[in-house]
């Protein structure tokens, strides 16, 4: 990433799934976490997962202009708005970091994700590739994590078994994948998700909110 504050060591893949790693994760010196990958390799269920196994953990709820899919709330999943509110919000300087795909805009609240790093919260965000990068360029000392399929097959397959998205969206995020995926040097480390469980344990372990 352009902003990064230096250069990461990535390290050989290893038997728990983790490609890379890097940092003090002790609770003295909790940062911001950031968790980012290709559509579909399954950023929500682990973000899901973290919700119900980790709830000392603050989870960033994003802003977007896209409707609600069945069963999303607005304020848990996602906060809806219309692109005049959205456009304020950009204008104000209230969003860490925005991003636009498929025709909607997706962003991050400021405020709240400085009052919880202030209050020493362990903090995580859900975020694409472009907010990834802005969050470097302004908060160079977060951890950015990206998460990766088992391959590229497992990416596709899921993809397509959604069932949610119309065929020319579905292929928009195939070619958006191709080139996230190869943006996976850019983080800080990487982590498989050939399980959900065994991710959110790897993100607590990071954070350093591992159980006792």
């Amino acid at each position: 990433m352009s902003c990064s504050a230096g250069d990461r060591a990535h390290e050989a893949a290893t038997s728990s799934g983790v490609r890379a790693d890097s940092g003090d994760s002790s609770p003295r010196n909790r940062r911001l976490t950031v968790l980012s990958g290709p559509s579909g390799v399954g950023k929500s269920t682990v973000v899901a997962e973290l919700r119900r196994s980790h709830p000392q953990v603050w989870l960033s709820v994003s802003v977007t202009t896209r409707k609600p899919r069945p069963g999303e709330t607005h304020g848990v999943e996602y906060y809806f708005a219309g692109d005049d509110e959205f456009d304020r919000l950009i204008a104000s300087g209230e969003l860490l970091e925005w991003a636009e795909f498929a025709g909607n805009r997706y962003g991050t609240p400021r405020r709240p994700v400085l009052e919880r790093l202030a209050a020493g919260v362990p903090t995580l965000l859900e975020i694409d590739l472009q907010g990834a990068r802005q969050v470097r360029c302004s908060m160079p000392e977060a951890l950015l994590v990206f998460l990766a399929p088992p391959s590229w097959e497992e990416l596709e397959r899921r993809l397509r078994g959604r069932g949610t998205e119309p065929p020319d969206v579905i292929a928009r995020r195939l070619e958006v994948g191709r080139e996230e995926l190869a943006a996976e040097t850019e983080f800080d480390l990487t982590l498989v998700n050939t399980s959900v469980k065994d991710v959110c344990h790897r993100l607590i372990t990071l954070m350093g909110n591992s159980p006792s």
